[in-house]
């Protein structure tokens, strides 16, 4: 009968959740990241924009924001308000405008 040894050479492995977060695309943020990823979240509430309307994406101090906005004013004013959060460095802009159902007529 053979028998096995988790580990045996004593390193770490990912647990399996992990690694299904791994495969789906999630990258943990380090305390900085996330830090910056709340600052820009905060700025973008408290200037009457949605958080929630897009999607952030924070690398060390580089902010990709993309998503589907309803005009071209909004586009400009989401990017503008994360260029101005303190330890941002540069954005990254993947929007795309997509008028509503209603403004589309």
């Amino acid at each position: 009968m053979r028998t096995t040894v988790p580990d045996p050479d004593s390193s770490w492995r990912p647990s399996p959740e992990q690694v299904r977060q791994a495969y789906s695309g999630f990258r943990a943020l380090g305390p900085e990241e996330q830090e910056l990823l709340d600052r820009v979240s905060e700025a973008l509430a408290t200037s009457g924009l949605d958080p929630a309307s897009v999607q952030l994406e924070v690398d060390h101090a580089r902010v990709l924001v993309h998503g589907q906005v309803a005009d071209m004013p909004t586009l400009e004013r989401i990017g503008a308000v994360i260029a101005d959060v303190d330890g941002v460095e540069e954005v990254i802009d993947k929007l795309v405008v997509a008028p509503s159902a209603e403004q589309r007529g």
